[in-house]
């Protein structure tokens, strides 16, 4: 059956598209697709097969490729004829546009000539691997496609080591293996992570453990497909007993005791329990 179409208020609409089976999209999706005066695309190919497939006619409207390695003057173009009363539809090749594909330049470009923007939402691997990866989302950090280069990397995850956040992470298959050795040495054997691959299509797979465990079960492992790296939280700093002691001494000599306990119990992420325990056993002792 043919979606026919409706009249759409000018401005930009960033659609979210499946990331895997096609039947994920939702109508909201649908009505714009089928009723934008002008699509763009990541890939002209993918938007078009998704139409077909949920019988959307392209008829006589552009449909204008949109990715990472467009000139400015594409990005401008889509702006303008949204600034000129047309509606505008985005969609990424899969998923939320904004998350690491090139909606973001798009969306201020936008924002920034006054053009109404607007999201329809849906599909999203990173919220799809929170959902499935059993590691607290109360407070999440989306760190994105980790860099290339060995030196940016490392300190793009020695930053994120004492995060206290859920971090996510898109990765290739080729790469996932030496992601997860490297962050043994800098997030800690320990950690708890999720290995999120091909999300939502046939060969969905999900492998949970500590990233000592996770780095060896990839090790030399061909990986294929989409993958999405769930990180848990940093764990708390367990302060040595000497460690406790000196900053109490230090802060009791300049501090009330209720002060010091709670200066002392932030820098070293103790309970203030615990640390109002020790100074009251220190003062016994003076």
């Amino acid at each position: 059956m043919e979606i026919l179409r409706n009249p759409l208020p000018p401005g930009l609409y960033f659609v979210a598209t499946p990331i895997g089976a096609a039947r994920d999209i939702t109508l909201k999706a649908l009505d714009i697709l089928a009723s934008a005066d002008v699509l763009a695309a990541e890939d002209t190919r993918t938007a078009r097969h998704l139409m077909q497939i949920h019988g959307i006619a392209l008829g006589d409207r552009p449909l204008i490729a949109y990715h990472d390695h467009s000139a400015p003057s594409v990005r401008d173009g889509l702006v303008g004829m949204a600034a000129s009363g047309k509606s505008v539809a985005c969609v990424s090749e899969a998923g939320t546009p904004m998350v690491s594909d090139p909606g973001f330049p798009l969306a201020r470009a936008a924002i920034a000539a006054g053009v109404a923007v607007h999201a329809a939402p849906g599909p999203s691997a990173m919220l799809a691997a929170l959902v499935v990866a059993g590691l607290p989302s109360d407070r999440v950090l989306f760190a994105g496609f980790p860099p290339a280069q060995a030196g940016a990397r490392g300190r793009m995850l020695d930053d994120l080591a004492s995060v206290p956040a859920t971090l996510v992470f898109y990765e290739s298959p080729r790469r996932i293996s030496r992601l997860l050795e490297e962050m043994v040495v800098s997030l800690g054997p320990d950690r708890e992570a999720a290995v999120c691959r091909e999300l939502t299509k046939r060969f969905e797979e999900i492998s949970r453990g500590t990233l000592a465990d996770l780095a060896q079960a990839f090790a030399g492992r061909e990986v294929k497909g989409e993958i999405v790296l769930v990180v848990g939280r940093a764990l708390p700093r367990q302060a040595e007993a000497a460690d406790l002691e000196a900053a109490l001494d230090e802060a009791l000599a300049r501090l009330s005791v209720k002060d010091a306990v709670a200066e002392v119990a932030a820098s070293l992420d103790l309970p203030r329990r615990q640390v109002y325990r020790a100074a009251l056993d220190r003062e016994g002792k003076a």
